[in-house]
């Protein structure tokens, strides 16, 4: 294990693991790249590094600034946990109907979140919007701008992308991926497909998303809803927009809450929504090339103890229709 100066300098080079049940079921090699083992616990980490360094190399951030951002949670986290070390406040807006243990997380790191109801984009009162208004109010502030701020995708580009590549010694089948705000699959696909001929990129979207239906046909349709949390655009991002991506799948929340507890359970991985989503599109991938050893590589993306007060509340599985059956 490395040793680091600081906790900005923790964020990345997170493992590989391959998960077994998964694998041995598939005859495929399935693989999870460890993003929940960040300093903040998530892959958003990587893209709150990239903002905060670009907008401190263009001057833009000074000395005790303040960052705001209209976040689903795991954002704002890492925006947090890295502005406490450097000497930033966090000022975040959020929709109001996230796990409760995002709002307590955000509260311990001293970040000042301003809940607000969920909406469509469209509407002004987005979180998003309220965001971009806030911080042009605020005298220093730097809005992050997670979704057309292109320093999201590059820190991908740059770290996430290149250690996949090494991890697999460019013996690399399948990438799988949600999108959120695009950076992630934008930055690490846009790498890898420089750096590998053979790998196909493939788009992981929830229902209610519109990201399937965009590599599909190039329009932005999708219906009905989801309980992942962080997930899912009906628009071309900056970052999407990096993104080069060979097929689409669509995961059910019935898909995702069976995989979320089977590697709970077989693997010892509690994982968050959309580790488990990024996981059942993996394992339908590896199902479709089911004995030919392919490697499938997806993100890990959060741990499932951001969820506890939803995920194992009976009541809410019961609500949802997602109590948890075997996989297979």
């Amino acid at each position: 294990m490395k040793r680091t100066e600081s906790v900005w300098d923790s964020v990345g080079n997170t493992p590989l693991i391959r998960i077994k049940s998964l694998s041995e079921q598939t005859g495929c090699n399935i693989y999870g790249k460890a993003e929940f083992l960040n300093p903040g616990g998530s892959i958003k980490d990587r893209a709150a590094k990239g903002m905060i360094a670009a907008a401190e190399r263009s001057g833009a951030l000074q000395p005790g600034g303040t960052l705001v951002e209209g976040t689903a949670g795991n954002t704002g986290i890492g925006l947090a946990t890295l502005a406490a070390e450097r000497g930033y406040q966090v000022i975040l807006t959020m929709p109001n109907n996230q796990a409760q243990e995002k709002y307590q997380m955000l509260t311990a790191l001293g970040a000042e979140v301003r809940a607000v109801p969920p909406c469509p984009f469209s509407n002004p009162d987005h979180f998003y919007h309220q965001a971009k208004r806030l911080a042009a109010t605020l005298p220093g502030a730097v809005w992050a701008d997670q979704f057309e701020n292109t320093a999201n995708a590059q820190i991908h580009y740059d770290t996430t992308g290149p250690e996949i590549a090494e991890q697999c010694a460019g013996r690399l089948d399948f990438l799988v991926s949600a999108c959120g705000t695009g950076g992630t699959l934008g930055g690490t696909s846009a790498y890898l497909k420089e750096q590998i001929a053979q790998v196909r990129v493939i788009a992981a979207d929830p229902h209610g998303s519109g990201v399937h239906d965009y590599f599909k046909t190039g329009c932005f349709t999708g219906d009905g809803g989801s309980v992942t949390e962080g997930i899912g655009i009906k628009r071309l991002t900056a970052n999407l927009a990096r993104a080069n991506v060979d097929d689409a799948l669509r995961i059910s929340d019935r898909a995702m809450i069976d995989t979320l507890f089977h590697v709970s359970r077989h693997d010892g991985l509690f994982l968050g929504t959309s580790s488990a989503l990024n996981l059942a599109a993996a394992y339908q991938t590896a199902c479709a090339h089911r004995d030919s050893g392919k490697t499938i590589v997806t993100f890990l993306c959060d741990h499932g103890s951001r969820y506890v007060s939803k995920l194992l509340d009976e009541s809410w599985q019961q609500e949802k229709d997602l109590v948890p059956r075997p996989l297979f």
